[in-house]
């Protein structure tokens, strides 16, 4: 992980985005949220792969892939461990370069 690497994880719930979220009724649901750094990834089929990897990850939730930036969010019931997102997005054929 480089010294410009940030980590970016929050507890976010369903209810956690728009109006809800700004009007504060907003239930925790508990589930964590971190985007991930991924490179090689260029293309929607990449997208997909990632996506498919990191999603058999046990409690994870979601997972969205951008190839444009390179990032991957994951929500999940609780945190993972990196190494395991790690080898999820190696099986996939790309490399995870840490939290974005």
């Amino acid at each position: 992980m480089t010294s410009d690497t940030r980590t970016q994880t929050q507890t976010t719930g369903s209810c956690c985005s728009g109006s809800a979220a700004s009007s504060g009724g907003c239930s925790d649901t508990g589930a964590v949220t971190t985007v991930y750094a991924v490179t090689g990834m260029t293309c929607g089929h990449c997208e997909g792969a990632v996506s498919e990897e990191v999603s058999a990850l046990p409690g994870v939730s979601s997972v969205k892939a951008e190839a444009a930036t390179g990032k991957v969010t994951v929500t999940s019931a609780a945190p993972l461990d990196e190494e395991a997102v790690r080898a999820a997005v190696d099986e996939a054929g790309y490399e995870l370069t840490g939290r974005a």
